[in-house]
């Protein structure tokens, strides 16, 4: 640093004291550079000590406040080195999200079932053949009033309604109304019954169509309710029925069920949950069926819905397997290894629904319509093709 106005004694030779006295710490020695008189000292606790002249007897003494140090200079640093290529800090690409659909035909099938319930009840006018006292509620309702509880417990229309409307009925079917395997699916016979259907097809389908659309769970909906209808005209399921007319969605709601437990199995890798999963649905159908056994309700229907969906759902509710990803998501630096779509458990699964479900359905309508009859009827025309 710079000391004014200060010069030696002038018994020596006056010369002025330096600006600045440097210390340097990258001398190979610990001493200290002097100006002033043009030497190096060595080092001590107050910085460095100039013995010449009479700085050396004392007269006046420099310390570490008159010493300046340079500052040091920065520290080197090497290059960093090159990035590497893209491929290896690009980050992984990502699946897409999964496709998801409004379920729309879910609400749909239930407003038409509630639809066809209320035409039902205009169709079966209990006042017309029982006074309005002895239907149920007949002073509110008038013509859509229920039948007497003691007749209906299902608190809906009669039997022969229902028949008459396309319910199911095994010899109507065999001689030439095969179309009541399909109607008999939108009738119900009662509150109670539509009340129970629609919960069940709730709770059931609106996942279905939101996953799969509309068209697969379309499908898999119309297909078990037909083969619901062949198993109860078929009596697989032996009962004592109190009437001969079958009516409701059931087959097709446990159609849904055995298709829900399809498509856990063949989709085992994209569940966290499966063993509770299928617990749950297990519960559901064996409470359903307990149900239908305590109530007198057709089983047979029932059990064949859900054999009939169970193999469908194999066919239509397949989905690409954990970990795929379609090559039009994938960014063109990245050299990954693709997964495939679908293992070889889903595409023999697949398989395998399709033949039993063929198999079931042919079986089914063989022995509803016993084609050897059929063939004797047919012309000799036809038979000789």
């Amino acid at each position: 640093m710079y000391i004014p106005n200060l010069t030696v004694s002038p018994t020596y030779k006056t010369r002025s004291l330096p600006p600045k006295i440097y210390i340097s710490p990258f001398s190979p020695h610990p001493t200290t550079w002097c100006t002033f008189c043009s030497c190096h000292h060595r080092r001590n606790s107050f910085g460095a000590v100039c013995t010449y002249s009479s700085f050396a007897a004392g007269r006046y003494r420099l310390t570490s406040k008159d010493m300046y140090y340079p500052p040091a200079p920065p520290p080197m640093y090497y290059a960093p080195p090159p990035p590497p290529p893209p491929q290896f800090y690009a980050p992984p690409p990502l699946p897409p999200p999964q496709r998801r659909h409004s379920p729309w035909l879910v609400p749909l099938i239930c407003l038409v079932n509630l639809g066809m319930f209320v035409y039902e009840m205009y169709k079966n006018n209990c006042p017309s053949r029982n006074s309005k006292d002895t239907c149920m509620l007949g002073h509110v309702f008038g013509r859509f009033s229920f039948e007497p509880f003691d007749q209906v417990h299902w608190i809906g229309p009669t039997a022969e309604t229902i028949r008459s409307l396309g319910g199911l009925d095994r010899n109507l079917v065999v001689h030439g109304q095969a179309w009541r395997l399909f109607t008999s699916m939108w009738l119900h016979g009662g509150v109670i019954h539509l009340l129970f259907n629609t919960i069940s097809l709730d709770f059931v389908g609106l996942r279905l169509e939101h996953d799969f659309g509309y068209h697969r769970f379309g499908l898999v909906y119309l297909l078990s309710g037909v083969g619901g209808s062949v198993a109860s005209c078929l009596r697989i399921v032996q009962e004592n029925l109190q009437s001969t007319v079958s009516a409701g969605a059931s087959g097709a709601i446990f159609g849904l069920c055995g298709a829900s437990l399809s498509e856990l199995i063949t989709n085992w890798t994209l569940y966290d949950d499966k063993f509770a999963a299928i617990m749950l649905l297990l519960l559901n159908v064996g409470v359903n069926i307990g149900l239908g056994f305590l109530l007198k309700m057709d089983n047979s229907a029932h059990i064949g819905g859900f054999v009939a969906g169970f193999f469908l759902g194999f066919v239509f509710f397949i989905k690409p397997q954990f970990g795929y990803i379609s090559s039009k998501f994938i960014p063109s630096y990245h050299e990954v290894q693709p997964t495939r779509r679908h293992n070889f458990c889903q595409y023999f699964l697949a398989v395998l629904g399709l033949v039993g479900s063929v198999a079931i359905f042919a079986a089914g309508f063989g022995l509803l319509f016993n084609i050897k009859e059929i063939k004797e009827q047919l012309p000799d025309s036809v038979k000789s093709h």
